[in-house]
């Protein structure tokens, strides 16, 4: 099948990639020339386990290519997937401007029947205003062409976006009429190990259920972080009550775990876009107001740990940072709860080395762009590694939770720090353990009685 994907960021590319590596015929198209020549040498501009490969040997077998022209790459595709950016607008809604660029160019250009289905992160409602974006430009053309618009939304996890891709949970479409769901199933039926994963629906079910997903997600996390606060003050264990609650089925085991806020490309903005779409049609979403004032809070929660124990004024005071990334797996830093534990320090007159093994050169991007960091650039620096941000450093302060971090030299951390003191943002290490090692040693929502 020929398949296009207008959008060379993190969906377009996975989504590119694996839909080459079942067999079909792929253009991935973008308007950012520097991106596109990138990607034409054999680079790839996004950090994603396995991505880099699957992409060399794709385009080696002639099932993969990559294209700033947009005529060649409309005309190429049966399919034709916008997977574009919806950044949050100045009221939290998802701008549709990217979206609705790429549906005028597809009718400016289409010369057959077209499937244009949205991948990007949509709210309800987007597939109309594609639909009539659309046949606006037809009936500006004078072309009678057919055409068929689908909500595809995605569910990758960063870091683990390949094998969510090729080995979906589900994949949701939402159609308007058989014919496009069955070319749909089709398509993604090499993907499909049980039938039942491939749920069709209708459009704006679909386009909902990715809002929905997101939201609730958040919601679990923003929840346990508030109960892992209050066990902080009443001396209960977060770790006991997560394996409490979450033996109920009902309840489950994924997402319980405490620690500094989530952040990325997702949960942030889709919970605000849902509060918007809430507003738009006279439905005040309580809850997810409160999951994100939680979680606002959530990401100061560290800072307010190293204050409580320091104070408030950390002149004179280094610190280490192991973890910059808003998540494992990925060099993505947007939304990270790094940024506003390093933005907290700075300004309290602290100095940073930081460590994280994929997102430094894209924190260094965010300091010297963004204005809250504008004048603390020398108390800033960056470690070659893990131990090389120790030495002389008042404390560790752990904020991303990295495979390489979980099983450290607890000796070599303690001999490198000016006093054995660890503030771990994500529950890695045992308190009590940690005690008989030695150390002073702060958690989220773990009994904190017997220091070192």
């Amino acid at each position: 099948m020929k398949v296009t994907v207008f959008g060379s960021g993190y969906v377009g590319l996975v989504a590119g990639a694996c839909f080459a590596e079942s067999g079909n015929d792929v253009i991935c198209a973008d308007i950012d020339p520097a991106k596109i020549d990138l990607l034409n040498k054999g680079g790839v501009p996004i950090f994603e386990p396995g991505l880099t490969d699957l992409i060399k040997r794709n385009k080696a077998q002639g099932r993969i290519s990559f294209t700033t022209d947009l005529k060649k790459a409309t005309l190429h595709g049966q399919f034709c997937f916008i997977a574009v950016g919806t950044p949050p607008d100045e009221d939290g809604s998802a701008d549709l401007k990217y979206v609705l660029s790429v549906a005028k160019t597809i009718a400016s250009y289409m010369e057959d029947h077209k499937i244009i289905i949205d991948k990007s992160t949509v709210p309800v409602g987007t597939a109309d205003k594609v639909r009539a974006q659309v046949q606006t430009v037809l009936n500006e053309r004078g072309a009678k062409l057919t055409f068929d618009i689908v909500s595809n939304p995605e569910f990758l996890k960063e870091g683990a976006a390949l094998d969510d891709f090729m080995k979906p949970d589900r994949v949701v479409v939402g159609v308007d009429n058989k014919a496009a769901g069955d070319l749909m199933t089709e398509l993604y039926h090499p993907f499909m190990r049980r039938q039942e994963n491939m749920i069709i629906m209708d459009i704006k079910s679909a386009e909902m259920t990715k809002y929905a997903a997101n939201s609730m997600l958040a919601t679990k996390i923003s929840f346990m972080n508030e109960i892992a606060n209050l066990c902080d003050k009443v001396g209960a264990s977060i770790d006991h009550v997560r394996r409490g609650i979450g033996s109920d089925q009902r309840i489950g085991h994924h997402f319980l775990f405490a620690g500094a806020g989530y952040g990325g490309s997702c949960f942030p903005k889709d919970v605000q876009a849902l509060i918007k779409t809430g507003n738009q049609f006279g439905e005040s979403m309580e809850i997810l107001k409160a999951v994100e004032a939680v979680n606002y809070r959530q990401k100061a929660h560290l800072l307010k740990m190293v204050e409580g124990r320091f104070g408030k004024d950390l002149a004179g005071k280094k610190f280490a940072l192991w973890g910059l990334s808003f998540k494992p797996q990925t060099d993505d830093m947007r939304e990270a709860p790094s940024l506003v534990v390093l933005e907290g320090l700075l300004k309290a007159g602290a100095q940073v080395r930081a460590y994280d093994p994929e997102a430094i050169e894209e924190t260094k991007r965010i300091l010297a762009s963004y204005p809250q960091f504008a004048n603390h650039a020398d108390q800033v620096s960056f470690a070659e590694n893990d131990y090389d941000a120790l030495p002389s450093a008042d404390a560790l302060i752990l904020v991303t939770e990295w495979n390489e971090f979980r099983r450290p030299d607890f000796e070599r951390i303690k001999s490198s720090l000016k006093v054995p003191l660890i503030f771990d943002g994500r529950n890695l290490y045992d308190p009590e353990r940690m005690v008989a090692r030695g150390f002073e040693y702060y958690s989220i929502g773990r009994p904190q009685k017997d220091r070192a």
